[in-house]
């Protein structure tokens, strides 16, 4: 009953607008200033005298002080329900402002019946009930009221790793009702078994059996300077364990109180599966881009948008971007425009061009009007399903839009022509990944002709978050309750980030001589099915399988899709060649002479227009022998 009543003034309380809080606040501290007063006076004389005129001179000599230099030392400028280390830092200065005064007038000169002492004994006293105040009443509001009041789930919680941003992370879960902290986790073996603000600190070796011990929910990772490397590693180990896994993100330096829930965020699957990063040669990311006219074809999509924001940080004399797709050129305009720095936000940098690449009198006016020195052709249909349904229409985009693109850029005498071509150009299966090869096909054939552009293609895996990967779809399956589905459980991917992706396109189109087949270094591929597995557990859920049907999600096996490969390779020869760069090798592939080519692509484009699938489907068979169409359904 009383903890209702106590709970229930508490809650007016803070209904009561922040002046009228403060003015309270005040009333209290002046009530603390007499009483400290009256308690320095008692311990000094040894005589509990509650009132008596030396008494009043220095109760009204205090008031005096104390309101001036706290008003104005900033100290009732606090949110007192969230008063922490800075607070009593905030308190220390002021009484400290405080004492110097009280010190010159009371140490200083004799008052009868006032000892000297009373001038630094009283502001001691003073600065100990303020400091309890304050912490008495993040309790009461904090600690109890708030705790009370929330009628959620509860998650018991541990924070793996021990140091500064660990420990500003459990103060700011002092505030937090639905989150209760059980304790540290550290690899640092001298910091084991020790306590931190009542938590111990365990050991990362026992991490399972602490966790199913403390029926711990939620893993929060509070180091956010650590190697990458170091970072992947905790996090592969924390993705079997099901529990839901938070972090902070990576800051070089963590202020007092900086670090609050608010900061932690999911583990994304590019935390999983990323690597160090190479540091990029800025020699090389320059080369092409710097004081020159770039133009990105296919510039609204993942990789072409990610592309548009490396290059301008490189300075590009003006950066133009062709896009098909209405929506998505207003978008990576928007982006750009909103958070590139000052000299890209120039009238003119930016250039926004709705265009089809696979109409030819199209792409000839963009090359006549800006005359770029270096294209990133970027754009294709990329959807292996849907391409394989409208192969007509895979064909004429991803061909014909390289080759017109190429061939107004021979003519328009564009010093750089890089092709963003894929692994699924090796050995194909599918028509997406035969027109890809067609497309690689037609630089190489260009590039042999002694072309003064020079043509180079950088072909890569899966890059995580575009708009064809695999991983925005199981987060939103997961999200939406499952069952996440997976074409075959044996189905192994290559993956990387879009930042990576795009810089090493960058700088291995400046290495380029002409006609070479550049692949990136994708690292290991990944099973399907294990990132799935671990993109669950990662989302603290459990997976259901036959063993155990109380599971959260299920995984559920689809079957191949039209096209769709257990596997995908990268190299069609079997001689790769290093490069300057260690992420970047010159793969070795065969070639069909232009006067031969060129016959191919006039009758591929004369059954296209003929709406002729069968033959078509034939050429394209005959340009990339390769090619093995798959019949999955």
């Amino acid at each position: 009953m009383l903890a209702e009543t106590i709970s229930s003034f508490l809650s007016r309380a803070l209904m009561l607008d922040r002046r009228a809080k403060r003015l309270i606040f005040m009333s209290i501290d002046a009530v603390l200033c007499i009483a400290a007063v009256w308690l320095a006076f008692s311990l000094r004389l040894g005589n509990w005298t509650l009132w008596s005129p030396p008494i009043l001179m220095v109760v009204s000599t205090a008031l005096v002080l104390w309101l001036p230099i706290f008003t104005f030392g900033g100290v009732y400028k606090v949110i007192f329900r969230f008063a922490g280390s800075g607070t009593m830092l905030g308190l220390a200065k002021a009484t400290i402002a405080y004492a110097v005064p009280m010190v010159a007038i009371f140490g200083l000169y004799s008052f009868g019946g006032v000892p000297r002492t009373i001038s630094v004994l009283q502001p001691i006293l003073f600065f100990g009930m303020l400091a309890l105040s304050r912490i008495v009443t993040r309790y009461l509001l904090v600690d109890i009221l708030h705790v009370r009041q929330h009628r959620g789930e509860t998650r018991n919680v541990i924070i793996y790793g021990a140091g500064n941003s660990g420990q500003q992370l459990a103060r700011s879960l002092t505030g937090e009702a639905s989150m209760r902290l059980r304790a540290f986790i550290d690899d640092d073996s001298s910091l084991v078994g020790q306590r931190l603000n009542g938590f111990p600190v365990l050991s990362a070796q026992n991490l399972e059996s602490d966790l199913e011990r403390l029926e711990v929910t939620d893993i929060l990772l509070a180091f956010p300077n650590v190697r990458r490397s170091e970072r992947i590693k905790i996090i592969r180990r924390l993705s079997h364990l099901r529990v839901r896994v938070k972090m902070l993100p990576r800051i070089s330096h963590v202020l007092d109180e900086k670090v609050s829930i608010s900061d932690l965020r999911d583990v994304s699957i590019e935390d999983l599966l990323g690597r160090d990063a190479v540091a990029p040669s800025s020699s090389l990311l320059g080369a092409t881009i710097t004081g020159k006219v770039v133009l990105v074809t296919g510039a609204g999509g993942s990789i072409g948008g990610e592309l548009c924001r490396q290059i301008l940080a490189q300075g590009p004399a003006r950066l133009v971007l062709a896009e098909i797709s209405e929506i998505g050129i207003y978008r990576i305009e928007q982006d750009l425009r909103e958070n590139m720095s000052a000299p890209a936000m120039a009238d003119g940098v930016i250039i926004p061009e709705l265009v089809n690449v696979a109409d030819r009198s199209q792409m000839a006016r963009i090359y006549r009007k800006w005359k770029p020195d270096t294209v990133f052709h970027a754009a294709a249909y990329k959807h292996v399903p849907l391409v394989e349904s409208n192969p007509l229409s895979g064909m004429r985009n991803n061909i014909f839009g390289t080759l017109y693109s190429s061939l107004e850029a021979e003519a328009g005498g564009v010093s750089n022509f890089i092709l963003i071509s894929t692994d699924k150009a090796v050995r194909p299966t599918n028509v997406m990944g035969a027109t890809k090869r067609a497309c690689e096909l037609v630089l190489q054939a260009l590039a042999h002709k002694s072309s003064d552009t020079r043509f180079a293609m950088v072909r890569f895996g899966n890059v995580l978050g575009s708009s064809g990967s695999v991983v925005p779809r199981f987060q939103k399956q997961i999200q939406d309750g499952g069952p996440v589905t997976v074409t075959h459980k044996d189905i192994t991917r290559y993956f990387m980030t879009i930042p990576e992706a795009a810089q090493l396109v960058i700088q291995a189109g400046a290495m380029a001589d002409g006609g070479e087949v550049y692949v990136l270094d994708m690292g290991d591929s990944v099973r399907i099915v294990d990132l799935a597995e671990s993109m669950i557990n990662l989302s603290g859920l459990t997976l259901k399988t036959h063993a155990d049907t109380d599971g959260d999600i299920e995984i559920i096996e689809v079957g191949l899709r039209p096209g769709e490969k257990l596997y995908e390779e990268l190299l069609i020869g079997n001689n790769p060649e290093p490069t300057s760069h260690r992420k970047i090798m010159k793969a070795n592939e065969e070639m069909i002479e232009w006067p031969r080519l060129e016959i191919l692509l006039n009758d591929l484009n004369e059954r296209l227009r003929d709406g002729d699938v069968s033959n078509s489907l034939a050429l394209l068979q005959e340009m990339v022998p390769e090619y093995t169409p798959s019949h999955n359904s």
